[in-house]
């Protein structure tokens, strides 16, 4: 894989993942403080801490995808070549 393709890998990953994570990691926290609402009910901080777990594996993502497409890869040792003996 060359480093374009890593490139686009990663931002398609902060795009898809990473930035709902971002806002899911807001929503749960504002949910945990217990100021969240839905439909003018409260929802329970459990469901924060939930969100905010959720949206750390969310975030996650995008670094994994970064680090493993973008790294350097160790150069394969170059053996030298023996001819076969007659």
């Amino acid at each position: 894989m060359n480093k374009n393709t890593g490139i686009l890998a990663t931002v398609a990953a902060v795009m898809l993942c990473g930035c709902p994570g971002l806002f899911l990691c807001l929503f749960g926290l504002v949910t945990a403080t217990g100021n969240g609402t839905f439909n003018d009910q409260s929802l329970s901080p459990v469901v924060g801490v939930v969100l905010i777990c959720l949206s750390l594996l969310l975030i996650l993502i995008p670094v994994g995808v970064g680090f493993f497409t973008l790294r350097k890869k160790p150069e394969a040792p170059v053996d030298s070549v023996v001819p076969p003996t007659s």
